[in-house]
């Protein structure tokens, strides 16, 4: 749909990490009628993540990192994740990526291919993520990982598998959606030879 969509109103509602702003928007339907509808918007720039792989072992780099939604909807609050930041001002997505690979992972990926684009919950969140896939050579850490201290971070690395990655997402121990989709999309990549 081509419609124009028009901006009635825009109220700032918070402004802290981010921005929480309440809009009244006026679009088309497609049944050809006008709608004007309410939204609460949160803003707090775009992303990226990087989803580290071996192809020689394959095996995957993943994280354990506290999430308070989680926690507050009533599951576990320590989420399996690939490593992922949001974009400082100005900054390129891949040089984000590699970034938050290194504080989180300690390990600088070697290789980076963007894999795709994607908006992580569009009906609330301005949020979209980059998602990279990065090579590395187990052993060849640079720096410790587990985050940055004075940023509250408090972050496990682990290596496994990508078997047993793939296992976690199908037994719901995996419930991070970037996550989730750059193992899929990693997954198509293996079966189609590209990612040997």
């Amino acid at each position: 749909m081509s419609d124009p969509v028009s901006v009635k109103t825009s109220t700032p509602l918070a402004r802290f990490w981010g921005r929480l702003d309440r809009y009244e928007v006026e679009h088309i339907r497609r049944d050809g009628a006008r709608q004007t509808v309410t939204r609460e918007v949160y803003d707090h720039g775009g992303a990226a993540a990087v989803l580290m792989f071996t192809p020689a072992q394959r095996t995957v780099i993943l994280t354990r990192q506290f999430r308070l939604p989680p926690h507050l909807n009533g599951d576990p609050a320590w989420l399996v994740e690939a490593p992922a930041g949001l974009l400082d001002a100005g900054e390129a997505p891949e040089v984000a990526a590699r970034r938050e690979a290194l504080e989180e992972t300690g390990y600088a990926p070697e290789a980076m291919e963007l894999l795709f684009n994607a908006y992580m919950s569009p009906g609330s969140l301005t949020e979209k993520c980059a998602c990279f896939l990065g090579r590395y050579t187990p052993g060849r850490q640079q720096g410790a990982g587990g985050g940055l201290h004075h940023e509250g971070e408090d972050i496990e690395v682990f290596e496994l598998g990508f078997d047993e990655a793939m296992a976690m997402v199908a037994g719901g121990a995996i419930v991070d959606a970037k996550t989730i989709l750059m193992l899929q999309a990693l997954a198509l990549k293996l079966a189609s030879g590209e990612a040997a």
